[in-house]
């Protein structure tokens, strides 16, 4: 166990010495302000592309396989609903105005939906028809999804992923660390430092998607359904400290305490 501190240590030291500090979004209504580091060698543009030929590829195999939905009546909702809310993605990060937005829907029982690096949304039917989402909250799912996008979450994970392994690398070399105490010390990054960081970012993806949403001119107390839907049909989660996503109730209790902040927002654009 002596040795994990000096693990985390030097993962930060390395981390920190070939990362810019940034800040990818401006704070909004729900204020979310956190700086970023992001390692230097790895673009912004980079990532959107490396993530566009994996987003062709997904639509490309689903297609192939007759799933990709491109006409029924969920799908035209996902256009519409996207239409709206990338008009307001500027007011947070003015350069997405020029990222190449898409929006699809996958025909498959999964609970899930996503945007990736660059604006690459991906509803999959199930989460549509399973939980029966309402405009507005399919407006929260997605607004949150394209939170992640915005504030680069992705690029972040994937700078911290190159701290970690420059630091395993150094700490095997310098301390003699075999790899029963590597694997253990692993663990501790990962739980330590990884995991808090994550439902960090899933309460920035939140408050974003909320504001999105709401100037969007869908009802954002629809973010509180959703996750009351969300946490019917998830029973039997890890519990939260083994998690990347915080508890529904720890969520929940977020939203509300934000949708005040945003409701006037919603009200002008109804």
């Amino acid at each position: 166990m002596k040795h994990l501190l000096p693990l985390s240590a030097l993962a930060a030291a390395l981390l920190l010495a070939g990362c810019q500090v940034v800040n990818t979004t401006s704070g909004g209504a729900v204020g979310v302000e956190r700086k970023q580091y992001m390692f230097s060698a790895l673009s912004t543009q980079e990532v959107n592309q490396m993530y566009a030929q994996s987003y062709q590829q997904t639509l490309g195999e689903a297609s192939n396989k007759g799933v990709l939905d491109k006409t029924s009546n969920n799908a035209k909702r996902l256009r519409t609903i996207a239409d709206r809310l990338i008009k307001q993605a500027p007011l947070f990060r003015p350069d997405s105005a020029q990222w190449q937005w898409e929006v699809n829907l996958i025909k498959s029982p999964e609970l899930n939906a996503n945007c990736g690096p660059g604006g690459k949304i991906i509803f999959y039917s199930g989460i549509i028809e399973k939980l029966k989402l309402t405009d507005d909250e399919i407006a929260a799912i997605m607004g949150h999804e394209m939170a992640h996008a915005l504030r680069e979450h992705s690029r972040e994970a994937m700078s911290k992923a190159y701290g970690i392994e420059m630091a395993k690398q150094g700490a095997g070399a310098l301390l003699g660390l075999g790899s029963d105490t590597l694997a253990l010390a692993d663990a501790a990054v990962e739980y330590g430092m990884t995991l808090p960081n994550s439902r960090g970012n899933e309460n920035e993806a939140d408050l974003i998607g909320l504001e999105l949403a709401a100037r969007g001119g869908y009802n954002p107390n629809a973010a509180v359904s959703l996750w009351q839907k969300m946490a019917a049909a998830s029973e039997g989660a890890p519990p939260e400290f083994m998690s990347t996503h915080p508890s529904s109730n720890s969520r929940i209790a977020s939203l509300q305490a934000a949708i005040p902040k945003v409701m006037p927002l919603y009200e002008q654009a109804r």
